[in-house]
């Protein structure tokens, strides 16, 4: 069976479209930094104590996790994307180099966009897949060209930067706070069936995730599910 491919989609009010890659990484890394620190009021020298070897920490917190994952572009073969004949690696790299920048809607500015990483089916199980976060650190290297000098293969190294909503949190925090993915067919009424039991409470699921408009779900996305 064929090993499905990561696709990287843009979420709010991003203009930029979904895109799946066009080899999938050889491997994938996650990484979280936790904070220890040593009791006492904060700016006050440490005293020393001689009868242990280390102190006493108390957690100070963690930090977001990182996603880091390498990807692989080439098109010595002009391969067909979306009808189109690509001669140069840029037009397809250049879709994750637009995850960097600033995008306009109207007036106003916004920030780069915040996006959704997948890869494979979405499971309440799987923790690190669909992931959440913020491109942080890109680097491409173009490694090969053509007589004119147009660039034919690239390899890229990315960053992602975890934003975690305060309901995803708690989910991975407590064991009975109930979360459900976004199927494909689902409306906030069919959930609302199944997990509450009543296609009437879906103002319940909508007011409880802030959505703007509940007739539009996003398959993958994780819903909180009050508890009844």
């Amino acid at each position: 069976m064929q090993l499905a491919k990561l696709t990287i989609t843009p979420l709010g009010k991003s203009k930029l479209a979904p895109f799946t890659v066009l080899f999938n990484p050889a491997s994938y890394s996650i990484s979280k930094t936790v904070t220890w620190e040593e009791p006492g009021p904060k700016g006050a020298k440490r005293k020393s104590n001689v009868k242990f070897n280390a102190p006493k920490l108390e957690f100070g917190g963690g930090q977001s996790r990182q996603l880091t994952f390498k990807l692989f572009f080439d098109v010595t073969d002009y391969p067909i994307v979306r009808g189109q004949k690509i001669q140069d690696v840029r037009k397809l790299t250049d879709k994750i180099v637009k995850l960097t920048l600033k995008e306009r809607a109207g007036n106003k500015e916004m920030p780069p966009p915040t996006c959704r990483i997948s890869w494979g089916e979405a499971s309440s199980q799987n923790l690190d897949f669909p992931f959440v976060g913020v491109l942080q650190n890109l680097k491409q290297d173009f490694t090969l060209f053509d007589s004119s000098g147009r660039p034919l293969r690239a390899n890229l190294d990315l960053s992602f930067r975890e934003t975690l909503s305060p309901e995803e949190d708690q989910r991975r925090n407590d064991p009975e706070f109930t979360t459900r993915l976004v199927k494909r067919g689902d409306t906030v009424s069919s959930i609302a069936a199944e997990m509450l039991h009543d296609p009437q409470k879906w103002r319940v699921i909508a007011d409880a995730n802030n959505l703007d408009n509940p007739r539009t779900l996003e398959v993958g996305m994780s819903l909180s599910i009050p508890k009844s």
